[in-house]
């Protein structure tokens, strides 16, 4: 019996941890089911998650309201084995041997909810690709 290789871990990256980053960890500790170690953080961190993002997750079932914006840290992107940034530019620190991938998505900072559906789509999609690629079955 071959043991069970160890969790990925994931971490998402924008500026003000308030939108894109939220929603991307939330669907993939949602759809990973917990195969996946996942965390979030900002280069800038906002003091909240902006509204019309937990509102726009609440539409699909993800409840984000008791999440709060963190800071980047080194330790994280060290922890990490995937690191996917969503419009940091060049705030986030790059390891070797980590990998890296860039969403480009826009920023929903400022948006009402009807803007922010269609990035959080585009966001949900992103993530069942990198479930995928990580061969771990999407959850529900």
């Amino acid at each position: 019996m071959n043991p069970s290789p160890a969790r990925p871990s994931v971490l998402f990256v924008c500026v003000h941890n308030a939108g894109r980053s939220q929603m991307g960890a939330a669907f993939l500790a949602h759809l990973g089911g917990g195969r996946v170690e996942v965390r979030s953080a900002g280069s800038a961190p906002a003091d909240t998650v902006n509204p019309a993002v937990v509102e726009a997750m609440n539409e699909v079932g993800i409840d984000i309201s008791a999440e709060t914006p963190k800071v980047l840290t080194v330790e994280a992107v060290q922890a990490s084995d995937v690191v996917i940034t969503m419009g940091c530019g060049d705030a986030c620190p790059y390891f070797p041997g980590k990998r890296y991938l860039d969403w480009t998505l826009d920023d929903p900072a400022g948006q009402g909810v009807a803007a922010v559906r269609p990035i959080r789509d585009q966001i949900e999609q992103r993530v069942r690709g990198l479930l995928d690629e990580l061969g771990i079955p999407a959850a529900g």
